[in-house]
């Protein structure tokens, strides 16, 4: 089993970014056909939050993650699974819990 690194989770929220960045540069679409602008740009902020927050505490917020993913899920387009892949990246990437 792979455990993260601080390392590989910041890359991994940089690579995210990279695909926000992409995605709001080609001017990408909600499943609904409107702007996915709004929701890229609070993707970005809140994306960029949690980098912070990783590297002060060195793992990613789990519930932010997951509630992150369900939202990007209900409006990125069936044919943008990047951006969803980038999320899953980051869940993959971050360091197990400590109980």
């Amino acid at each position: 089993m792979h455990l993260g690194t601080l390392p590989d989770l910041e890359s991994a929220i940089d690579k995210a970014l990279t695909q926000v960045r992409r995605a709001l540069a080609s001017g990408m679409e909600t499943m609904d056909g409107s702007s996915a602008r709004p929701q890229l740009e609070t993707l970005e902020r809140e994306l960029a939050a949690q980098k912070a927050f990783v590297s002060k505490r060195g793992s990613v917020d789990r519930e932010w993650l997951q509630t992150t993913i369900r939202w990007v899920i209900e409006w990125v387009p069936d044919d943008e699974l990047t951006l969803v892949a980038s999320l899953g990246a980051i869940a993959r990437a971050a360091p197990p819990d400590l109980s």
